[in-house]
C-alpha cells in the first residue's frame, strides 16, 4: 500500500506454532485475515493491524539471520516491497506471514552475501523424533526474555535456527516454512525438532521460583 507510514514496533517474546494454539487463535486469525483484505483495499486500519501482528515476528527472524543492527533495515526494506506488492497477494493471514517471511529471508540473505558472512555458526548435528524435548524447549522459549531466546537460537546450526525461528517464533506451519526456505515440509520439521531438542538441554524449570532458567 503506497503512501502508508510504517509504525514503530516492539519485539515481544517468541510464540508457539499456530497448530499448537486453540480456538482463540483461530478466531484471531480470522480477524487478521479480514484486516489483511481491508488493507488490500487501501484501509490504513487494516494495514496497521496486520503490521502489528507480523512485524515483531519478522524482526525476530531477521535479528537472528543478520544481527540486531541490520534487522530493522532488512524488515523496513521488506515492508516497502510488501506494501508495493500487497494488491497482488492472495491468501489468508497465515499465507501472508509466509509470503512476508520469504521477502525478509531474501533481503537478509542479500545482506549476508554482501557482508560475506553466514547467518549462524554451524555446530555438530543432532537427531531425534518430533516429541518431548521440542515441547520443553518451545515452552521455555515462550517464558524466557526475547534477547535470551534469540541468542540461544542464533547459536544453533543455521538450518536448525531458521526452522526453529519460522516454526516456533514466526509461527508458520511446516509446509509454509518449507516454502520460505526452499525445503520439504518434512525436512523443516526435522530441523525444527533437532534445534528445539538442542535448546531443551540448555534450560530447566525451577519449580520453587516458578520460572525457566538456563542450565
Amino acid at each position: 500500500m503506497r503512501g502508508t507510514s510504517v509504525p514503530a514496533a516492539v519485539v515481544p517474546g517468541p510464540r508457539r506454532p499456530p497448530d499448537e494454539n486453540g480456538d482463540g487463535a483461530a478466531h484471531r486469525a480470522g480477524d487478521l485475515t479480514a484486516a489483511l483484505h481491508a488493507a488490500q483495499q487501501g484501509e490504513e486500519a487494516g494495514f496497521v493491524a496486520v503490521y502489528r501482528d507480523v512485524q515483531p515476528r519478522l524482526l525476530r527472524y531477521a535479528t537472528v539471520l543478520v544481527g540486531r543492527n541490520d534487522a530493522e533495515d532488512v524488515t523496513a526494506e521488506a515492508w516497502l516491497q510488501i506494501s508495493r506488492d500487497l494488491h497482488r497477494f492472495t491468501g489468508d493471514i497465515d499465507r501472508f506471514r509466509g509470503w512476508s517471511a520469504t521477502i525478509v529471508h531474501h533481503r537478509a540473505m542479500d545482506v549476508c552475501r554482501a557482508a560475506a558472512r553466514r547467518p549462524t555458526t554451524a555446530l555438530p548435528d543432532a537427531s531425534g523424533e518430533l516429541v518431548g524435548a521440542s515441547d520443553t524447549a518451545a515452552t521455555a522459549l515462550d517464558a524466557l526474555s526475547t534477547d535470551v531466546a534469540l541468542t540461544m537460537i542464533a547459536a544453533l546450526p543455521r538450518e536448525q535456527a531458521q526452522a526453529v525461528l519460522l516454526r516456533a517464533v514466526v509461527g508458520l506451519d511446516a509446509r509454509t516454512a518449507g516454502e520460505v526456505l526452499g525445503k520439504r515440509a518434512g525436512a523443516v520439521r526435522v530441523n525444527a525438532h533437532r534445534g528445539l531438542k538442542r535448546l531443551a538441554r540448555q534450560v530447566r524449570y525451577n519449580a520453587e521460583e516458578g520460572r525457566w532458567t538456563l542450565v
